[in-house]
């Protein structure tokens, strides 16, 4: 595997174990690529991270080897990374890393993490969201292309529900993000009504194209806006993170007239260093704004008193939400299935 490397980052020291394991087979890339990946756009990704809890999706033995997600902070963690004390929807809790420099990414990066998915939250305000967060996933039958017509209407529903301005970026997947910085006044419940009023919007504009359907068996070949994504303890991979793919893709921000042109293939731990050494961050100013989310939790309420659509379900790890639904599928539900006999999906409650 070869000695192990000492990495500089802003006067800090970090040890690399094993530099040459190979972690991406497909292309040949390494462990001591992946960290070098992330020193060339740490700015970046700290700008996406910076004093957030953050989830590390860790692949020890590379992309091809067995993968956790490590929701508290480990043990051996440096006691210069800060954390956050944040409470799952169980009610249990845990601390949570925060990274706040490039060392405490190559850190994460010497332990086989390859994605951070971080709260949409500040460790100074763990209970109130400080970004909305639209994810916009293709469902079989659609595509990437799909996801970006859906993107160009979703950019329209922002700019006419208050004037907000999202900043797009690709999944690393076949899929889109679209985040909209926040004014951290509201809680993660009334964050995701605004969510779930914007797919509530979109799926009226393109009925054939967007769905805001929770339920798999209804969505049909459309672009589904995971409104859920928005819950406490729901979290999307960050700008530049590495995706557990065999050719290392990463999520790329983009720029609004990029959105059609580039593709998701374009970015790798490979290509994204050329980019950002020729553009910066296209996203280092989403800092520098903090937008209302007050006209679509006015629609929300319009859309709850004049045609009665109120909540919709919470994933079946949640516990019972007040309003919410009766969590069952349509299709179990003419069976007479109760809330009760929904069957277990998803990620597991801390």
């Amino acid at each position: 595997m070869g000695d192990a490397v000492e990495l500089e980052a802003a006067g800090r020291t970090v040890r690399l174990s094993s530099p040459d394991k190979v972690f991406f087979p497909e292309r040949g890339f390494t462990k001591l690529d992946l960290a070098r990946y992330y020193q060339t756009v740490a700015p970046g990704i700290l700008r996406a991270l910076r004093n957030r809890p953050t989830t590390l999706e860790r692949y020890p033995d590379g992309v091809t080897g067995e993968s956790f997600f490590q929701k508290r902070a480990p043990k051996n963690m440096p006691d210069w990374i800060p954390t956050a004390h944040i409470t799952f929807p169980s009610g249990r809790s845990a601390d949570e890393m925060c990274p706040t420099e490039e060392a405490a990414v190559l850190w994460a990066a010497q332990y086989g993490t390859l994605t951070f998915h971080p709260w949409p939250v500040r460790r100074t305000d763990v209970d109130r969201p400080d970004e909305l967060r639209i994810d916009l996933d293709p469902q079989p039958g659609t595509d990437y292309d799909d996801a970006v017509r859906a993107a160009h209407e979703l950019r329209s529903v922002l700019d006419e529900f208050g004037g907000l301005r999202g900043w797009p970026k690709t999944s690393g997947g076949r899929g889109l993000h679209v985040f909209v910085p926040i004014e951290p006044r509201w809680t993660f419940t009334q964050v995701r009504r605004a969510a779930i009023a914007v797919g509530r919007e979109m799926e009226r504009r393109m009925p054939d194209q967007v769905t805001i359907r929770w339920w798999k068996e209804e969505r049909g070949e459309r672009i589904f806006v995971d409104y859920n994504q928005t819950a406490r303890d729901r979290t999307i991979a960050s700008a530049y993170s590495v995706r557990p793919r065999p050719h290392a893709p990463v999520s790329a921000p983009l720029r609004w007239e990029e959105v059609g042109e580039a593709h998701p293939r374009d970015f790798d731990i490979a290509s994204m260093p050329a980019r950002y050494a020729e553009l910066g961050d296209v996203h280092a100013d989403m800092d520098d704004h903090a937008f209302s989310l007050d006209a679509l939790l006015d629609l929300a309420r319009r859309d709850e008193h004049d045609h009665g659509l109120g909540d919709l379900p919470y994933p079946p790890e949640y516990p019972k939400m007040p309003g919410e639904p009766k969590r069952v599928q349509p299709s179990r539900a003419k069976k007479g299935a109760s809330d009760a006999e929904e069957p277990p999906a998803g990620a597991t409650t801390p």
